[in-house]
């Protein structure tokens, strides 16, 4: 029961620190604003004004994911308490390979592991870009009609 009462705790501590007000604008900005469809795209944003909000945001679903990898909770409860990691990650993964190569080797590695680790996990991360592109579709076509 202690372990359970721990995992909880450390889920509402996850849960928490996602409300902090910088963590908020970062999570904000990665999702309505960072689509990166290249290298170039990933290191604009690396070295541009949201550089450290794209590190936040990786880093702290990284840094939760390790929390699931190494035992400190459960998968089972993670998965069915959190879903943004999947859209975090389905941003990242067609670059992975390059953004390694290029920046650090270890870059979400434990993102990627609890991705794998997940049921589906690759399956749901492509779909949830495919959501995400398709949301990112309608908006500009709708922004196309009101400016014509």
């Amino acid at each position: 029961m202690a372990k359970k009462q721990e995992e909880a705790g450390l889920i509402l501590k996850l849960y928490e620190l996602r409300r902090e007000d910088t963590m908020r604008k970062a999570r904000d900005w990665y999702f309505r604003e960072f689509n990166p469809e290249s290298i170039a795209d990933f290191t604009e944003a690396m070295f541009g004004e949201h550089s450290g909000h794209l590190r936040m945001v990786v880093s702290y679903w990284d840094m939760a994911a390790a929390l699931v990898n190494d035992g400190a909770i459960g998968l089972d409860l993670f998965i069915s308490t959190n879903g943004e990691h999947i859209g975090v990650f389905s941003k990242i993964e067609p670059l992975l390979g390059e953004i390694r190569s290029a920046y650090a080797p270890q870059f979400a590695v434990n993102l990627e592991k609890l991705i794998d680790a997940t049921p589906e996990g690759r399956n749901r991360t492509a779909k949830a870009r495919e959501r995400m592109k398709a949301m990112r579709d309608q908006i500009t076509a709708k922004q196309a009609k009101t400016t014509q």
